[in-house]
């Protein structure tokens, strides 16, 4: 029996250890000022830095900035919606490890793995 039917088999009916609800504060990307106007501005975060920005000086109406208080749970941080945290794998021996943590941990086979390795 090869390696990856055997897990396939083992790990087809594992539920995850707590299935706590994830809750995100937000789910909208934090968009940079002004990236709707000019093309050449990236939609990814840059925190303004203009000494009159109304960003930045936080106004009403306008976006709001990252910060702390976003941050997520820490019981349901890094988790899929499935309820495990994945961890990238690139041999059986790193497989077996998490054979301990399976109610934890989903294994991910890493892009540089084979189709004859998988």
């Amino acid at each position: 029996v090869r390696s990856s039917e055997f897990f396939k088999n083992k790990m087809a009916n594992v539920v995850p250890l707590n299935k706590t609800k994830i809750i995100k504060k937000r789910t909208k990307l934090f968009s940079r000022h002004h990236c709707d106007k000019f093309f050449k501005l990236k939609r990814s975060w840059r925190k303004p830095r203009g000494i009159d920005n109304p960003v930045r000086r936080r106004f009403r109406g306008n976006r709001l900035m990252p910060g702390i208080g976003y941050g997520s749970n820490k019981k349901t941080r890094f988790l899929m919606p499935n309820g495990f945290k994945r961890v990238v794998v690139n041999n059986v021996r790193e497989l077996e490890v998490l054979m301990m943590q399976h109610r934890t941990y989903a294994a991910e086979i890493a892009h540089g793995v084979s189709a004859k390795k998988r």
